[in-house]
């Protein structure tokens, strides 16, 4: 699946672009773990973020979210494709053939804030530390001067510098996430990659958490990759979303167009089970029969077309191309 887009001349405004990204993870079989099948987690993807824009991608648990947001990150190396990144120095460089110590270089603008704030620190080191590692192990800083920046970011994530020496277990759930967050800001990124930032929270931490992000992002000028389940979350904070259906990317658009008028299947249906918060108002739940398409096994042609009810014969035979319906509004999908 290659769009129109990602085949244009480099966009100065772009930040990071995504062009025919793959990850296949064999399954292997025997004494001798013989190869015999691939998992395609990701498959074709191709994908851009503009300076300062939050692009989210929602879909179901195992489509390949977060495997590729790591592949992005190069955290997993990509099995093909090509990930463009451009570097504070306004160099774009393709992340996927750097050799590792100009990668290295290059991982300081690029973060991650994980899903688990319990899971994602270190219970054996202090704040301080946590939030120091990435600045110690890039070398940027030390000493009197790095406690001092430490102090500083505790205060910019809303927490109290004066706990610089207590441990993880001693703060909620929502202090742990802006700790993930300090030392994701450590290093002074220019992109995040927030997989399921605040899945793991309270509905009233949530909205504080996804208050700070945006805060942070018209400080700071960041980019980020929000990748979500919540339909609601997405709607607060992104730009555009993309929809993720087993590894392959289905609609991508602006947020307000695909929520006004989503066009593939798979979206009207994920958008319906999104709860209304009137109960005067009905809600029309599509429902998907089947199971999720084996990613180890996709079925020809268009994988969402045994659970799609608008499917014709053409969806079972040929897969869709990746068009543009409407100006920024891209989609996969024969019917729409």
């Amino acid at each position: 699946m290659r769009s129109a887009e990602a085949l244009t001349a480099p966009d100065p405004n772009r930040l990071l672009e995504v062009r025919g990204v793959k990850k296949y993870f064999p399954i292997t079989k025997g004494f001798l773990k013989r190869t015999v099948g691939y998992v395609r987690a990701v498959d074709d993807v191709d994908m851009y973020i503009n300076k300062g824009e939050t692009l989210a991608l929602v879909g179901e648990s195992g489509c390949g979210k977060t495997t590729l947001g790591r592949c992005v990150l190069q955290a997993i190396k990509p099995t093909a494709g090509e990930v463009y990144f451009t570097t504070r120095k306004d160099e774009r460089v393709d992340l996927t053939t750097l050799p590792y110590d100009r990668l290295r270089v290059v991982r300081r603008d690029m973060q991650m804030i994980f899903q688990d704030p319990y899971a994602s620190l270190n219970p054996r080191m202090t704040t301080l530390n946590i939030i120091a590692e990435p600045l110690v192990c890039h070398r940027l800083m030390s000493g009197s001067r790095l406690r001092g920046y430490v102090r500083e970011l505790m205060e910019t994530v809303g927490l109290n510098p004066h706990h610089l020496e207590r441990y993880p277990h001693a703060f909620s759930g929502g202090q742990r996430q802006r700790i993930g967050i300090a030392r994701a800001l450590a290093t002074q990124p220019r992109f995040l990659v927030c997989d399921e930032a605040v899945s793991a929270l309270d509905v009233s931490v949530q909205a504080q958490i996804l208050n700070l992000l945006m805060d942070l992002q018209e400080k700071m000028n960041l980019s980020y990759l929000f990748i979500s389940h919540d339909l609601g979350v997405v709607s607060h904070i992104s730009d555009r979303v993309g929809v993720m259906y087993v590894g392959h990317i289905v609609e991508l658009a602006d947020t307000a167009a695909l929520f006004d008028r989503p066009m593939h299947p798979y979206t009207k249906a994920l958008l319906s089970a999104k709860p209304v918060a009137d109960p005067r108002r009905k809600s029309h739940r599509i429902m998907l029969e089947g199971e999720v398409a084996n990613p180890s096994k996709l079925p020809p042609g268009c994988p969402f077309h045994p659970r799609c009810r608008e499917a014709a014969a053409e969806c079972g035979e040929r897969k869709p191309e990746w068009r543009e319906a409407e100006p920024g509004h891209y989609i996969a999908c024969h019917r729409a």
